[in-house]
């Protein structure tokens, strides 16, 4: 059985840990065509990074508008690659409505037909104007299979009148990068003399709007009676008025938020086990809501328990794993009173965190996720 993915987010190596497991719980040739280039808020990432257990074969291959999702195409009429590879069955990792799926799909219709599917993580309802409307109904029809990454995505595909399969897949975990890191928190806490009754709360992702940090910022402002910190790992446009808000709160507060900045995708586990708290307070806006949260599942794999808001799919995942606590989102001093009680009881983060661990090792497990996309893709096949 060989297997042709054509996946943008495998240009992070890491990403390609998922299809690692595929090819190693199936035998499976499994070729993976990446950008030769990307572009991201935090620079440019060139060339063809191998993730060390994935032993298939990477083509990486140039593409027109790197950093654009939705309208980046591959430099090529894409038929000879799907000739050279020759593949069983196609896997478009990328949403229906995008320029590179469609050009994948088309390619694959001239050059044999292969049984082809797509993923999906679109939890809101858009109709786009012609001609992506139609591409994207074009998908639908010559589609054997997709993976919708949850119930809500899957509702949009149907909704969207895709009649094909559609097999609900989350963003998995893999229990072998994702894991704690106790040595390596009390080390770091040694080194930055961090007391050992701090509180550690984290945010790791973006630095936008949407996801809420303002409102974060309020809630830590009346949180009097808990002694911590707030760690933002990442970058992104809200950065400078996040920085500018921090130094208006007062010496006190100023020095209790520290900005970390981007992190390689291969030490987040590292951070997120350090944390005591992982907070995602994402907020709902017309046109987006939390498609999924995956740093929910992630921090939980490491140990760490969660707070969330209830945007989008963050109070599902968090209530189907008993990982954290859920609170109504832009209210502060719910958030607040949700981080009150996360840092004033080890105990209430040990029970979180045990549950939420159990939890993604059983449903989001990547091997088992993993076995559970082959099976689809061979009987499609």
């Amino acid at each position: 059985m060989k297997l042709l993915v054509v996946s943008f987010p495998c240009v992070t190596a890491i990403n390609q840990s998922f299809y690692a497991d595929v090819k190693k719980e199936t035998g499976w040739e499994v070729t993976l065509v990446i950008p030769k280039r990307w572009k991201t808020e935090y620079g440019q990432i060139e060339g063809c990074e191998r993730w060390p257990s994935f032993r298939g074969k990477i083509v990486c291959h140039p593409i027109f508008l790197p950093g654009d999702i939705p309208r980046h195409i591959y430099r090529s009429w894409f038929v000879d690659v799907i000739r050279n590879e020759n593949p069983d069955a196609i896997y478009m990792h990328h949403e229906p409505y995008g320029f590179a799926t469609f050009q994948v799909y088309a390619a694959n219709r001239i050059a044999g037909k292969r049984p082809i599917g797509f993923y999906a993580a679109q939890n809101l309802l858009k109709r786009y104007p012609p001609p992506i409307s139609q591409l994207e109904r074009w998908v639908f029809r010559e589609s054997s299979y997709a993976f919708p990454v949850t119930t809500g995505a899957r509702e949009i595909l149907r909704t969207k009148h895709y009649k094909g399969r559609a097999e609900v897949l989350p963003l998995a975990v893999s229990s072998d990068i994702y894991k704690p890191s106790p040595e390596w928190s009390q080390t770091y806490r040694e080194q930055m003399n961090i007391p050992a009754k701090r509180v550690i709360f984290g945010y790791i992702g973006r630095l936008v709007e949407e996801k809420g940090l303002f409102t974060l910022f309020s809630a830590l402002k009346s949180l009097h009676d808990v002694d911590w910190e707030l760690y933002l790992i990442g970058g992104g446009p809200l950065e400078d008025e996040l920085r500018k808000r921090t130094s208006s709160l007062g010496h006190d507060m100023q020095n209790r938020i520290k900005f970390i900045g981007y992190v390689p995708h291969a030490d987040a586990p590292k951070w997120l086990s350090m944390l005591d708290v992982m907070v995602l307070p994402s907020e709902t806006r017309a046109n987006w809501k939390e498609q999924f949260g995956r740093v929910l599942v992630e921090s939980m794999a490491c140990g760490t328990p969660v707070v969330g808001s209830d945007s989008g799919e963050i109070p599902k995942i968090i209530a189907a794993t008993g990982g954290g606590i859920i609170f109504p989102e832009a209210n502060a001093s719910a958030l607040a009173e949700a981080l009150r009680q996360m840092g004033s009881s080890e105990d209430v983060r040990n029970r979180y965190a045990e549950n939420g661990r159990s939890a993604v090792l059983v449903g989001y497990d990547q091997v088992r996720l993993a076995q559970k996309f082959a099976s689809v893709i061979e009987e499609a096949v």
